[in-house]
């Protein structure tokens, strides 16, 4: 890819994730590379079978993943969970100024954010340091101004309605 962009997939509707996984599977069906990192994300999913079909030009790398919420964890167990990240922080920057893949996803960089396990500045740093030739796409809820300014796309999913309110639980296939 000649010129690379970031895009900002945020709000508090449904689709971030999907909208990310459906630009992957677009850039793969081109015969791009692209590699995703899922935080905070713990059970098992549709696109994780998916990624195994698509190798070697899909992968999705799981980090902070923890068999708690964060929120339920120590003090102890979040530090540990805080140091993992850190090491993992710095491995999806070596592969991201690598230029080994054309596009990089880091799935709920917002979330990891907010429950304090990555910085604002970290994940500036990650938009800061991408090639010029890689695409970053950065999803998450309440995307920070910061990271909003240095994106060159943002969307907002807006929820308007959604069926979890009626008491419909995750759907295999839909949500996961």
């Amino acid at each position: 890819m000649k010129k690379g962009y970031v895009q900002v997939y945020t709000g508090d509707g449904k689709g971030k994730t999907t909208a990310a996984l459906g630009l992957a599977f677009r850039a793969v069906g081109r015969g791009m590379k692209v590699i995703m990192f899922q935080f905070l994300k713990g059970m098992a999913t549709g696109e994780l079978k998916t990624a195994e079909l698509l190798k070697p030009n899909f992968e999705i790398r799981r980090f902070a993943e923890a068999k708690k919420f964060t929120w339920d964890l120590t003090k102890e167990e979040f530090e540990e969970l805080k140091q993992k990240v850190k090491s993992e922080y710095n491995q999806l920057l070596d592969i991201l100024k690598s230029g080994d893949y054309d596009i990089v996803i880091v799935d709920e960089a917002m979330a990891a954010i907010h429950r304090g396990l990555l910085t604002v500045e970290e994940v500036v740093r990650l938009i800061d340091e991408k090639p010029e030739t890689v695409e970053l796409v950065l999803t998450g809820r309440s995307a920070p101004q910061e990271i909003i300014e240095k994106a060159d796309l943002v969307t907002e999913m807006k929820e308007i309605k959604h069926y979890f309110k009626k008491g419909v639980p995750v759907r295999v296939g839909i949500e996961i």
